[in-house]
């Protein structure tokens, strides 16, 4: 029960089931989504969902993305059939078949609490409706949100798709024969998708960025308010706040998971590989140390750790790009503060293979069976890895500070997912530039 973070307690979630969980999509999408299908479909012009339940956007730099969406009763916002489309590419090349949050877990300092806010404490149902000024240029498009905590309140305002500048995409500077300098730059734009979820007195920004150069970037911002019930006698696991040092707001973390269903290319029989970098010191006579990457496949379900010089990739099977390169997406961790108190939150990625009652990174709400364990370490038992679903955890120790009141600045985590060979060139290049594939002009 979310008493002290919620101010009051919640009731119900423990009769939540498997098949309202995984159920929700039919309610929330309406007969066009209704299956929430994890199958990828092949490249198609459009996603393969009704109109309300599309989201389609032409960036400037010429890039379409596609993707659909639904609503489920724990998880939220999912996202369905992501697929990337940059200019000179005849048909979209599918990515994403789902992804969505996973779990947030929420565990004290002081040993008192632990939350699962996904699958125990109302996350779903907490969807918030959005004023037009947070979702600047977009379209706020109105959720159904099962088993709402007021019936009268199940249609929410909830979902924003907007997009956004974000910078530079890229500059360079090429000298001319009469001395001068022409610059080449161009300014990127992002696709962006999120909706707010209020779990007790935290509001959590569930964003998605699709950015015109196909990476994709997955956040979690939590602001809010700090929970008046969290002041604790100060016991040294907390920070004071307000004045001298008599109310301490308890430290806790945030280990936010994702679950990513890959179909790059319309398939889901992805190959996972995991690339690592050793630096030498100088061979005898040499002037600088030296550095070699080894490849490692990943055959087996796996449960990964980030270290300097590590990488992995999911690469398809069912196609490649205009210089026949097998397609990928590299997985980039963001700042992490990995939490060891549990043995699902002691990995940073987690490969395994796909299950359709693995849904949930803790306290999992379907059923896999008996020894089918309820997280995401329990299914890490050296099966093959012929369906590949990647989760990636990414950890914040909230120490609170006096400016987190009030209200609490955003604190954002998550991850990256940037393209590797699945365009021949970068998708902005431009037009004039395009010879130049392998063999950049060195100029006279």
């Amino acid at each position: 029960m979310h008493v002290n973070r919620a101010g009051r307690a919640r009731s119900g979630l423990a009769a939540l089931s498997a098949a309202a969980v995984l159920g929700a999509g039919a309610l929330a999408a309406g007969p066009a989504n209704a299956a929430a299908p994890e199958t990828p479909a092949a490249p198609a012009p459009a996603a393969d969902c009704s109109t309300a339940y599309r989201i389609q956007q032409t960036l400037s730099g010429g890039t379409t993305w596609r993707m659909c969406w639904h609503y489920e009763t724990a998880a939220g916002l999912v996202l369905d059939k992501i697929s990337y489309q940059p200019k000179g590419e005849a048909a979209p090349i599918p990515v994403l078949t789902t992804a969505k949050l996973a779990q947030i877990h929420v565990p004290y300092d002081d040993g008192s609490v632990e939350y699962d806010d996904l699958t125990g404490a109302g996350f779903g149902q907490g969807l918030m409706p959005m004023n037009p000024g947070e979702c600047p240029g977009g379209t706020i498009k109105t959720v159904k949100v099962p088993e709402a905590w007021n019936p009268e309140q199940a249609d929410v305002k909830g979902l924003c798709v907007t997009t956004k500048a974000r910078g530079h995409a890229y500059r360079m500077s090429e000298y001319q024969e009469n001395g001068g300098i022409k610059i080449r730059e161009a300014q990127g734009k992002d696709l962006l998708v999120y909706a707010v979820n209020q779990v007790g007195w935290y509001e959590y920004i569930t964003e998605w960025r699709f950015q015109d150069d196909g990476t994709i970037q997955a956040n979690v911002g939590a602001t809010g308010s700090l929970s008046p019930g969290d002041y604790d006698a100060g016991d040294g696991r907390g920070w004071p706040i307000g004045k001298g040092a008599k109310d301490y707001a308890t430290s806790h973390s945030h280990n936010v998971f994702w679950r990513l269903n890959f179909g790059l290319d319309g398939s889901p029989k992805a190959k996972v590989e995991q690339y690592d970098s050793k630096i030498s010191p100088p061979a005898r006579g040499g002037s600088a140390p030296s550095n070699k990457t080894t490849r490692t496949k990943v055959d087996k379900e796996l449960a990964a750790d980030a270290k300097t010089m590590r990488w992995w990739r999911v690469v398809s099977t069912a196609g490649k790009n205009k210089d026949g390169h097998a397609r990928s997406y590299e997985i980039v961790p963001g700042p992490q503060a990995k939490y060891s108190g549990r043995p699902f939150t002691k990995h940073d990625v987690y490969f395994t293979n796909y299950k359709k009652c693995e849904q949930f990174a803790s306290n999992n709400i379907p059923n896999c069976g008996a020894g089918g364990g309820r997280s995401v370490d329990k299914w890490v038992n050296g099966q093959t890895l012929t369906h590949p679903i990647v989760w990636v955890n990414m950890g914040f120790h909230h120490v609170a500070r006096d400016e987190d009141q009030q209200p609490m600045p955003v604190h954002w985590q998550g991850f990256s997912l940037a393209p590797r060979d699945v365009t021949a060139m970068n998708p902005l290049t431009p037009a004039d530039m395009a010879d130049e594939n392998g063999q950049p002009d060195q100029g006279s």
